[in-house]
């Protein structure tokens, strides 16, 4: 029998919707790795990853309803090495134990472009050591994120 017969097609169908049903089958959100030569999806075990030279980019986020940061500035510097993806934002994430912003932990960032209003959230994933200690979180653009 071929794989896509009606029969067997029909099976694996009614199969699926009851594990739906049983609740053993749900849609979640999850990032997933394309392979844009065959088409398909592939594993996280199937992907190569390499470490490229690029730029990290430092864009200017203006400060909500008139915060400040610790030195006194009207907005944050949030470093990218995809500024491209910049209108996707949700939200800055920053870590909660770094001096120079955690008292703006809550408060908002004004999104470069567009004016939308964005949060900024405490991360300890954030390290204040690399780039400017300020990290835009844009969903679907890492798995992190």
């Amino acid at each position: 029998r071929f794989t896509m017969d009606d029969g067997l097609s029909e099976a694996v169908k009614e199969a699926f919707v009851r594990l739906h049903e049983d609740g053993l089958i749900y849609r979640g959100k999850r990032l997933v790795n394309w392979d844009t030569k065959l088409h398909t999806a592939i594993s996280d075990l199937e992907v190569e990853n390499h470490d490229e030279k690029g730029h990290l980019w430092n864009l200017r986020y203006p400060l909500a309803d008139g915060a400040k940061t610790a030195e006194g500035l009207d907005y944050l510097i949030v470093a990218t090495t995809r500024p491209e993806t910049m209108l996707g934002d949700a939200a800055v994430a920053v870590n909660p134990q770094d001096e120079r912003y955690k008292a703006l932990i809550g408060k908002f960032v004004e999104l470069p472009l567009v004016g939308r209003l964005i949060p900024i959230i405490a991360d300890d994933y954030c390290d204040p050591e690399f780039g400017t200690g300020c990290v835009k979180i844009t969903p679907a653009h890492d798995f992190n994120d």
